[in-house]
């Protein structure tokens, strides 16, 4: 469902099912949330079922198409197709269209997992299967089920939220370890470096937390870095991709 302009809704379907103040027929109709929650669940499940290794990438929104960032994604998003990996991203604009183009323009498959906003938005061009979810929760988890790898370009709120929610998964081992990478040191060097200096100087993390994350400055130490791990895990997506 697309609406543009006056027809968007003031308010989020998540800020709506949370918000337990205002008219009581929401909170009453609360059970058949779940069924439409259920059916985000069976809709996304299904239209990547057969999707193969795919790597996320995940940044800004914000970011211009003429910035070194926006080339540096879709580089990533090249080379990753090149090695096996379909590319899934939030199918937004900025970064996440950016690594999108650079997997169509290499001929791969490139995945776009929208989100409703309170403001206009969509998928962008270069998404060649996608759907727009309502609940952040349910893109989430589909984001976590069908990555191998995640690829962390600057951004901000929400490009952070999925980082820590991949690295909190991983640490707990609810999910199984796998690449987060950081790309740019100059953005992400101060983060690492609070985190090295107070949280875990305070006890609040373990220096082998700090392991789980793995920071470069090129599109081609990406793919390093996601190819070395998996095929010394003995995973190997471009042979599994030929196999298919």
């Amino acid at each position: 469902m697309t609406l543009r302009g006056k027809q968007i809704p003031a308010t989020t379907t998540d800020q709506r099912l949370l918000d337990r103040r205002g008219p009581a027929d929401w909170v009453h109709t609360d059970p058949w949330r779940v069924m439409r929650i259920q059916a985000e669940f069976v809709e996304g499940f299904g239209l990547l079922a057969e999707l193969g290794p795919a790597v996320s990438i995940f940044g800004s929104a914000r970011t211009s198409p003429s910035s070194a960032e926006y080339q540096t994604a879709s580089s990533i998003a090249t080379g990753l197709v090149s090695a096996g990996y379909a590319i899934i991203t939030g199918g937004g604009p900025g970064i996440m269209e950016a690594a999108n183009k650079g997997a169509t323009d290499a001929g791969g498959v490139s995945v776009g997992l929208g989100i409703e906003l309170p403001r206009e938005q969509g998928l962008n061009d270069y998404v060649n299967i996608g759907l727009e979810f309502r609940y952040f929760f349910v893109r989430k988890t589909t984001f976590i089920k069908y990555s191998q790898a995640f690829v962390v370009m600057p951004g901000g709120f929400g490009t952070m939220d999925e980082l820590f929610e991949a690295v909190t998964l991983v640490e707990t081992g609810k999910i199984t370890k796998f690449p987060i990478v950081l790309v740019g040191s100059a953005y992400w060097g101060g983060l690492i470096g609070w985190l090295r200096e107070k949280a875990q100087a305070e006890g609040k993390i373990s220096a082998s937390d700090l392991d789980l994350l793995t920071v470069v400055d090129s599109a081609e130490d990406v793919v390093r870095v996601i190819t070395k791990a998996h095929a010394n895990a003995g995973f190997d997506a471009a042979q599994i991709t030929e196999n298919d």
